[in-house]
């Protein structure tokens, strides 16, 4: 069994939920390496996509993550409406026209997500960015969708990497974005974006429950 533009709908309540839930750990994670505005920006920014998700409900799961992108690229502050626009609009390119995602195509679009990441902020691993939480994400993602194709495992497998990715960017030395000004004084704080891409991911691991 795939994933239906439901799943996808779910996807993004959760993930609106967990901005809000999640908005002051952000604010404070973001307050000594950034500019204290990444939690109030995400929750922000995911509000208004439930807003266009019910004024114009999408009809297949690359439409629904279409209109997030563009959703929070028009919303979100900083650096972050971008990146994640770019993101949400790799992976929707990736979906297509499908209505029932399989592990394989679902594996893609999380590639596709990660590598318009990369192609927007020009961070590698390493760089202490949420693309230390995307990547072994994606990694975990392949192995996933290479075994018997269940999408709830891939998914699974994609958010507990994530989450890992996130806790280690605490010992990092940042080399992109504002936190990079700080040299030495970034190490010891978790990024924001590797967290808020965590929540991002479990919430669609939630969602395919």
């Amino acid at each position: 069994m795939g994933l239906d533009v439901g799943w996808a709908v779910r996807w993004l309540t959760l993930s609106a939920q967990a901005m809000a839930e999640h908005r002051v750990e952000l604010i404070e994670l973001d307050r000594p390496i950034g500019d204290s505005d990444h939690g109030e920006n995400m929750d922000r920014g995911f509000q208004a996509v439930l807003g266009k998700l019910a004024e114009a409900p999408p009809e297949t799961p690359g439409a629904a993550l279409k209109l997030t992108a563009m959703t929070l690229m028009s919303k979100v502050g900083g650096a972050a409406g971008p990146l994640y626009g770019t993101a949400f609009l790799r992976a929707a390119t990736a979906l297509g026209d499908t209505s029932d995602v399989d592990a394989a195509t679902l594996a893609a679009a999380l590639q596709a997500a990660r590598d318009g990441l990369v192609a927007r902020g020009k961070a590698e691993p390493g760089d202490k960015t949420m693309v230390d939480a995307w990547t072994p994400a994606i990694e975990a993602a392949a192995a996933a969708a290479a075994g018997d194709g269940d999408v709830r495992k891939v998914l699974l497998a994609a958010a507990e990497a994530a989450e890992a990715g996130a806790v280690s960017t605490d010992p990092m030395l940042a080399r992109k974005g504002r936190a990079s000004y700080l040299g030495e004084r970034s190490i010891g704080h978790r990024d924001p974006g590797a967290v808020s891409s965590a929540l991002i991911l479990r919430a669609a691991a939630e969602a395919a429950e």
